[in-house]
């Protein structure tokens, strides 16, 4: 038999033990905080009906939501895109059994056909938090104090979110004169100006012909958030050139609310800032959209991304609901997390705290029970099964793994009926009656 090429599809990863430990606890934290918050876990198929998710989040998205079809089957498949367009099917079906307020999280992955480079790929982890049912702006609120706190429990210092409102977006190509169908290129014009700068969009907008006059009305107001205003300064300047265009007023009022209830919520206010050309490319948002960037060191992309969906799950269901949510950028948290060492030291490359050495046949029985009753009391062990190698060898073994503390239980300390425990990082030795081995362990794991 010819041997397989052995590949795996591009996008996609294995991750070593070693990243799964990083994995699992930036799972860990981020749970811990939307517990914390109130919000419940909730999971769905990894498969949705083609139709489900078709046309819920924009055609660009479209293009990247990968088909599935089993063999015979007439059901037109396809894998979950996002956890947003699912929820909303998951409410419309199950809420009968829901209490509204809903508030959810969800941690899975999801597959996009995306072009796959440093940091992007085709199969990748979302976490995300979710309000169903409160129309007003202290759920977007709380949704900002969920995003900051759990930023600052995995040790990131320097983040800054960025609050915008579709309306106000929208209210500004209206006091521009954009045409009602140019409104979405301006949208994406917009959306480029962190990478091509005001003056690249300015060209980019009269590239999609709009004219002279219009693009300087928009610039105007797009340049505020160069000057570094205030944010409640900035949103009554906005109040005062938007008069007499509702829609824009309502946004503004909107996020005048979000900053009052972020201040109750004690959302530290040199973590938010509003911006007016903050757009968020997905096409269901209907009012606030927020996104969050490390701001030291520079560069590092976005991490958190969101915002008001208040007409998606109307889709599913007779009425729509009130909805608001986030959803965590946790491959690039990870990432960010190693590039900044911002990991907990205690977090090494193995789930392994003590490995217990055998000195011979004579002996493994011996090493067997130490390590069974170390299990037994909650400590992670692992005796060395293979009698042949050297005592020398066993301990480089277990310091190349990455545990704490090694266990030596030989002829002498089993006719002494003590343990000796040698813990790797200091070298620091302890010498244990063998019916108070687990307590000598608990000490040289806790220091």
């Amino acid at each position: 038999m010819a041997k397989i090429d052995t590949r795996l599809p591009k996008g996609m990863r294995d991750f070593l033990p070693s990243d799964m430990l990083k994995r699992d606890y930036v799972f860990g934290v981020v749970r811990d905080v939307f517990e914390t918050f109130g919000f419940e876990p909730i999971d769905t198929p990894v498969l949705e009906m083609r139709d489900t998710l078709l046309g819920k989040s924009g055609e660009d998205a479209d293009k990247l939501i990968y088909y599935a079809q089993h063999p015979g089957g007439k059901e037109e498949l396809a894998l979950r895109y996002d956890l947003t367009v699912p929820l909303s099917r998951f409410v419309a079906m199950h809420e009968n059994d829901l209490l509204m307020p809903f508030r959810r999280y969800h941690i899975a992955p999801v597959w996009r056909g995306d072009r796959p480079q440093k940091g992007r790929y085709r199969e990748f982890y979302q976490c995300d938090a979710d309000i169903v049912g409160i129309p007003d702006m202290s759920a977007d609120a709380e949704i900002i104090s969920v995003v900051a706190t759990a930023l600052k429990r995995l040790g990131f210092a320097d983040f800054t979110v960025k609050v915008n409102n579709r309306k106000i977006l929208t209210a500004i190509g209206i006091f521009s004169g954009v045409p009602d169908a140019q409104l979405g290129s301006l949208y994406r014009s917009i959306d480029k100006l962190d990478k091509i700068g005001l003056n690249g969009v300015v060209k980019d907008l009269r590239d999609n012909g709009l004219p002279e006059d219009v693009v300087n009305r928009m610039v105007g107001l797009l340049d505020l958030r160069g000057e570094n205003v205030p944010s409640l300064d900035m949103l009554a300047h906005l109040r005062e050139q938007l008069d007499g265009i509702g829609l824009g007023q309502e946004g503004i009022t909107e996020l005048e609310q979000m900053v009052e209830f972020m201040d109750a919520l004690a959302v530290p206010s040199d973590s938010v800032e509003i911006d007016v050309a903050m757009v968020r490319g997905l096409s269901y948002y209907t009012g606030p959209v927020f996104e969050t960037v490390i701001t030291k060191p520079d560069n590092l992309g976005s991490v958190t991304g969101g915002g008001r969906y208040d007409e998606l799950i109307g889709l599913f269901r007779k009425q729509s609901l009130p909805t608001t949510g986030t959803s965590l950028g946790i491959e690039r948290i990870i990432d960010l997390l190693d590039l900044l060492d911002l990991y907990p030291p205690e977090l090494t490359g193995t789930v392994v705290q003590v490995l217990v050495t055998v000195f011979g046949a004579d002996t493994q029985r011996d090493s067997m029970r130490l390590t069974s009753e170390l299990r037994a009391a909650g400590i992670h062990a692992e005796a060395i099964m293979q009698l042949q190698k050297s005592l020398g060898k066993q301990v480089q073994y277990a310091d190349r793994k990455g545990a704490r503390v090694v266990a030596f239980l030989g002829p002498d300390e089993i006719a002494s009926g003590v343990v000796k425990f040698k813990r790797l990082s200091d070298g620091q030795e302890v010498t244990a009656a063998r019916d108070r081995a687990t307590l000598a362990v608990r000490d040289l794991l806790a220091e």
